[in-house]
């Protein structure tokens, strides 16, 4: 008897291992909830103090303090770390708020982020300043970029689209009030047209206007034609569309002027006009050209793309602008629109010099991380904007099938605008779905 409970107990123990052993890779999120994250935070309460103080992120205490320390409580006097205002487990990691005390900075514990992840075990630490005096640590448990799960409150709303995911576990979201302009760069295969997915499929959910400038003959954007206001699929048929853009910009121009303010976003919901989002598929398309003449219509489309990047924000036009690369090899103006784009999303990119067209003037510090991302995570990217902060993001897998479903869902939210009929793509017809036969077949015979 003594034996088989023996027996039964050391497989009992081995199920056991084998199961967590399991999760760890099958279901990290499981395996966070059950065993990662108790044990993180134990380790991270025995050795706050210590770890802090070999990091470097602890420093004198006041006169005061180490007055009574050292005369009222008898005791040595040590160096101080910040304080622990708050600690919080998520589905992906840890979050814990700081208090910096006097002589830290936010930079000081960023540039400490490394050394934090390996002394408490986590994957990685992104630090985030909330307010002055106070800095956020979110800790992730596992990669939570291997297979990406978007989290539940993550719904597209008030020009904000959620297309990805962050390294620390968050959403990561295309803000247009925040970042009217943006470029994303990507090598083939690097994930570029999944982020487009993405970002279509959110904004098809929104009272907006979209737009497609797709000039490899639409075969990228010509299936989303029933939730598409416009689309053009030739240079020639863009510059007539950026022209009549440019006119509709000034337009709303004279609408802000009749009412005194400085933005559509400011005006009644009966007279505000709707948000206009241009979506270019591949900007190198606008710009090349194969012959002398093709120079008059490079120049119509260049300018009308500068002004709309230099002041269509306050009218409600966006611009969304990918390609493969974006540098004064494209020509004259190329640079100028370039610095015009705020927002920045660079995926994998053949060399490091294409890195640098997207990210080198905003955040110079990202350029190695953009460079080093591996062939086989698509959709992989890093994401930055003119503060300089910057993450990586990956976007989920979504398939072309299920982005039509959504444009056909939403077809109804297509906008009234009669300056954007001419280009409004014609909607194939839904074929019909296969049912049984309602005649007979008669045999023929002789």
């Amino acid at each position: 008897m003594g034996d088989l409970t023996m027996w039964l107990e050391a497989t009992a123990g081995l199920s056991a291992a084998g199961g967590v052993g399991y999760a760890k890779v099958r279901a990290p999120r499981a395996y966070w909830a059950t065993v990662g994250l108790p044990v993180t935070l134990a380790r991270f309460g025995f050795s706050y103090r210590a770890t802090m103080d070999v990091c470097g992120l602890t420093v004198r205490p006041s006169g005061l303090r180490a007055f009574v320390t050292r005369n009222v409580a008898r005791r040595e006097v040590q160096p101080v770390p910040p304080k622990i205002r708050q600690v919080r487990g998520t589905s992906t990691g840890l979050r814990v708020t700081l208090r910096l005390p006097a002589g830290l900075e936010p930079a000081d514990v960023a540039a400490a982020s490394e050394r934090l992840r390996h002394a408490w075990g986590v994957y990685s630490v992104t630090v985030v300043g909330t307010k002055p005096g106070f800095v956020e640590l979110r800790m992730t448990g596992y990669d939570v970029l291997r297979r990406v799960r978007m989290p539940r409150q993550a719904e597209p709303r008030d020009m904000i689209v959620p297309v990805a995911l962050r390294e620390d576990g968050t959403a990561y979201e295309r803000d247009y009030r925040k970042a009217p302009m943006a470029l994303t760069l990507g090598a083939n295969q690097s994930g570029k047209s999944m982020f487009q997915r993405n970002l279509i499929k959110g904004l098809a959910q929104l009272p907006v206007a979209l737009v497609g400038v797709d000039c490899k003959r639409g075969v990228e954007q010509s299936r989303y034609a029933p939730r598409l206001s416009a689309l053009v699929t030739t240079p020639d048929d863009a510059a007539s569309l950026f022209g009549v853009l440019v006119a509709e910009m000034e337009d709303r121009f004279d609408l802000l002027s009749q009412h005194g303010v400085s933005d559509i976003w400011e005006l009644p919901d009966h007279l505000r006009p709707v948000p206009v989002v241009v979506l270019v598929d591949e900007i190198a398309e606008l710009f090349l050209i194969s012959s002398k003449k093709d120079e008059e219509r490079r120049e119509r489309i260049v300018t009308a793309l500068i002004r709309l990047a230099q002041m269509a924000r306050a009218a409600g036009i966006y611009l969304e602008i990918c390609g493969q690369r974006f540098g004064s090899e494209l020509g004259k103006g190329a640079t100028m629109l370039r610095a015009q784009l705020t927002g920045r999303v660079v995926h994998r990119v053949n060399d490091k010099q294409t890195a640098e067209m997207g990210l080198a003037d905003v955040a110079p510090d990202a350029v190695p991380a953009a460079s080093l991302i591996p062939m086989e995570r698509p959709g992989t990217a890093v994401a930055a904007d003119t503060s300089g902060g910057w993450s990586k993001i990956r976007t989920p897998a979504v398939s072309r099938d299920e982005v039509i479903a959504t444009c056909r869902t939403f077809a109804h939210l297509v906008p009234d605008l009669p300056f954007l009929e001419p280009f409004r793509p014609s909607v194939p017809a839904e074929a019909p779905a296969g049912g049984p036969a309602l005649v007979k077949p008669r045999p023929v015979t002789d």
